[in-house]
């Protein structure tokens, strides 16, 4: 499993779909709104979680059909669709990999693109609490659509569509955490909320990828 894992990291440098890409479209959010918007730091403010979350939902979905589409091109996914390892296994180091290089460097530069969305003081920490427990369900909600769509040609856009609806829960939470944490409110209920979507998507979605990538290997 570490093995995988570390390779996985590896092929996601090598081939420009790591951090990288996810953080340069992240920073380009977050520099063009203020163009858009207007240099108001009010209306920036009040619009920031709502911005940074979208942006890092949509860096997170750049690399989504590299999860299993480079494996399935060389064969890759054949033989490790026949390893000794379990296949849910397998989904979830993917979504492990996937996160370790897109999700958590996200959260990571988050608080810095904050300054430039003129986000409040106190909705800091909020913003990296709920990154860190949010991301984690984008990419296991993506790997498990990146399932669905292996072996499509040009299944991008189809993916794209699949996981959208599912990531708005996640979306919803998140950015109400940091709304409450900027104006001083009890940010308990959408954290747990958050929580447990991430945790719900850990426990289900890797057997679904699994069996829906055992079908498309038919």
């Amino acid at each position: 499993m570490i093995a995988l894992l570390i390779r996985d990291l590896r092929l996601a440098i090598r081939t420009g779909g790591g951090f990288g890409l996810g953080l340069a479209f992240f920073l380009i959010i977050a520099v063009l709104v203020p163009f858009g918007v207007g240099p108001d730091s009010a209306i920036l403010g009040r619009i920031a979680p709502g911005i940074l979350w979208v942006g890092a939902l949509l860096s997170c979905l750049l690399s989504l059909d590299r999860i299993f589409a480079l494996d399935f091109e060389d064969g890759s996914l054949d033989l490790l669709a026949t390893a000794p390892i379990p296949l849910e296994g397998l989904v979830g180091v993917k979504a492990i990999s996937h996160w370790l290089t897109t999700g958590l460097p996200l959260t990571l530069a988050a608080p810095v693109l904050g300054l430039l969305l003129s986000l409040p003081e106190d909705a800091y920490p909020w913003l990296i609490a709920s990154l860190l427990i949010g991301t984690p369900a984008l990419s296991f909600i993506g790997a498990f659509g990146a399932s669905l769509t292996v072996g499509i040609k040009r299944g991008g856009l189809l993916l794209s569509l699949l996981v959208l609806p599912l990531y708005v829960p996640t979306l919803i939470f998140g950015a109400e955490t940091i709304r409450r944490g900027a104006e001083g409110l009890a940010t308990t209920t959408p954290l747990i909320m958050l929580g447990a979507i991430t945790l719900g998507t850990l426990a289900v979605l890797p057997f679904a990828a699994a069996a829906a990538i055992r079908v498309n290997l038919r």
